[in-house]
């Protein structure tokens, strides 16, 4: 192996450096022109806002030729006069054609006769491809701020996949009835009006999920940067059958017209869990869930729970009132069997409850 003469190796080294900060560069210009690739395909939403704090402003990403959009599902979307501004700077109006609220997702269909929309994720193909591990790469690419109005390009972010997990977020501007795995990003990519956008891969070849509204960890009161995948599925449970819905199944379906809005509520309505838990009076907006008396032979008491005991974890989700309390419940069928840690005096205390059908609750 030859070695350089002394005088000649501060400019090797400078030739070197040079060369790191070309690749550096090129590779920044890379990022560019992937952000302006999924730019394209995504649109601005602008609807109703001001309602707790909600901005007027969203994302969407095209998912057909003729202006199909998918978006996360938010109070903004109510409105009689939604509009979309195109990447071109082009403006429609639009309307809502169906919600899947247990997602959190909507479809829009640009209204204006035919439209043509050639940029376009195809969601089915997208939906097949692997979920990402930890570790990997993305971008983030929304109208955070409401930055971009017309035809400007819309915010980018580059981080990479914290997790792949749960989702556990119920508190902030937002609520978020989905509880399946989402993408958790370094990034702080779920600011106001970055929800509806897309994560993709950083080579932006492929789309991972859509990107979610504002919300706080429950266990750490922690905001969360978190992205639906294409993969994300819920369970629907309906009184002759019970059916898994994808996200792809969603989008599917609701271009076609075929897919069934669901109320928000349904599920609340038609869950019938019994504990045998009977709480304090609700008298206030955040009552905390004290358990005033139990049922006798009830899922509660033979789970242990006392009266006086203050309902603190349920699975791992801190609850801080009556509704909080109400609210994880609502996530769960009967025969699950959840850990629900109570304070008692000053020591906490962990409960194994095993939740009935009220239908066929022991006498």
């Amino acid at each position: 192996m030859r070695i350089l003469p002394a005088f000649l190796r501060p400019l090797a080294a400078l030739v070197l450096l040079l060369g790191l900060g070309a690749a550096s560069a090129r590779a920044e210009d890379s990022f560019a022109d992937v952000a302006e690739k999924v730019n394209n395909k995504l649109v601005k939403v602008f609807g109703a806002g001001g309602f707790l704090g909600i901005p007027s402003y969203g994302t969407g990403i095209l998912v057909s030729g003729d202006g199909h959009i998918l978006t996360v599902a938010s109070q903004m979307l109510e409105t009689r006069d939604l509009r979309i501004h195109l990447a071109n700077g082009d403006r429609y109006h639009a309307k809502i054609v169906a919600v899947e609220p247990e997602l959190d997702l909507a479809m829009l269909k640009i209204e204006e006769k035919d439209v043509k929309t050639p940029d376009f994720y195809d969601i089915t193909a997208e939906a097949q491809k692997a979920v990402v591990e930890p570790g990997t790469g993305v971008l983030a690419i929304s109208n955070q701020f409401n930055v971009a109005m017309r035809a400007e390009p819309m915010s980018v972010q580059r981080g990479v996949v914290a997790a792949y997990s749960k989702l556990r977020g119920r508190r902030g501007i937002n609520q978020a009835p989905y509880d399946g795995e989402v993408y958790f990003v370094d990034a702080i990519m779920c600011n106001p009006g970055g929800g509806g956008g897309a994560l993709t891969t950083r080579d932006g070849k492929q789309l991972l999920g859509v990107v979610g509204k504002e919300l706080r960890n429950t266990l750490s009161d922690t905001w969360i940067n978190y992205a639906v995948p294409l993969q994300g599925k819920i369970t629907i449970k309906g009184e002759k059958e019970t059916k898994t819905v994808t996200v792809g199944d969603f989008v599917s379906q609701a271009i076609k017209g075929t897919y069934v809005t669901r109320d928000p509520k349904e599920k609340k309505k038609s869950s019938n869990l019994y504990t045998g838990i009977v709480l304090v009076p609700n008298v206030v907006e955040r009552t905390p869930p004290y358990v005033e008396e139990l049922d006798p032979n009830s899922p509660a008491a033979r789970a242990g729970f006392k009266p006086d005991d203050l309902i603190v974890y349920v699975d791992g989700e801190q609850v801080v009132s009556i509704k909080e309390f109400k609210d994880a419940m609502d996530r769960y069928e009967p025969g699950a069997e959840l850990k629900v840690e109570v304070r008692r005096g000053d020591k906490l205390s962990t409960l194994t409850l095993k939740l009935e059908d009220r239908g066929k609750k022991k006498p």
